[in-house]
């Protein structure tokens, strides 16, 4: 009708023009998406040492093990069942002993803390224990300065003189082993 027979061409799209769409698509959804961070226990771990460690009596050694049941088992040679809520106590008591019990740590600087948990070990548990266990600790270098300078731990600066002599009277040695498969 108007013009002549001749197929028309189809106008091509250019690449410039496709990779500021793709480009622009892109940072679309890094902006729209939310990524997941994974969380976990915050836990430092001491600096890697190339010694043997030294041999350990039993008495300063408190095994915490924690089954796939998730009955707490806690004890310095035979574990006995005892109910989360006891752990800090019975922390508490082991880390303070000064020599005084047989069965309990010589001093608090000797006494070690290992847990073992099974892999069928309920999450809850595991973490209700943790919390007690590092709530010992806290309780203790709380006490400790309070008696010492008067202050609670936590308001003593990172670092600071204060700091390490709370953080060296009660050492925190924690030792968490892989879990019995």
């Amino acid at each position: 009708m108007f013009g002549s027979d001749k197929e028309r061409e189809d106008p091509e799209i250019g690449g410039a023009g496709m990779a500021d769409i793709a480009f622009l698509l892109l940072i679309f959804f890094l902006l729209v998406t939310t990524i997941d961070v994974d969380t976990g226990i915050g836990l430092q771990l001491p600096p890697k040492s190339d010694q043997d460690p030294p041999p350990i009596k039993t008495r300063n050694m408190m095994k915490i093990l924690v089954n796939s049941q998730g009955q707490v088992l806690m004890g310095t040679g035979e574990t006995e069942a005892t109910p989360v809520t006891q752990v800090k106590q019975n922390l508490k008591d082991f880390v303070t002993n000064r020599g005084q019990d047989p069965n309990l740590s010589v001093s608090p600087d000797k006494a070690i803390v290992s847990i073992k948990t099974d892999r069928k070990t309920p999450y809850n548990v595991y973490i209700d224990m943790l919390d007690e266990v590092m709530g010992a600790y806290q309780e203790l270098r709380n006490q400790e300065s309070q008696s010492q300078f008067g202050v609670p731990y936590e308001q003593l600066k990172e670092g600071s003189e204060r700091k390490k002599a709370v953080d060296n009277a009660y050492p925190k040695k924690i030792s968490i082993a892989e879990p019995n498969k």
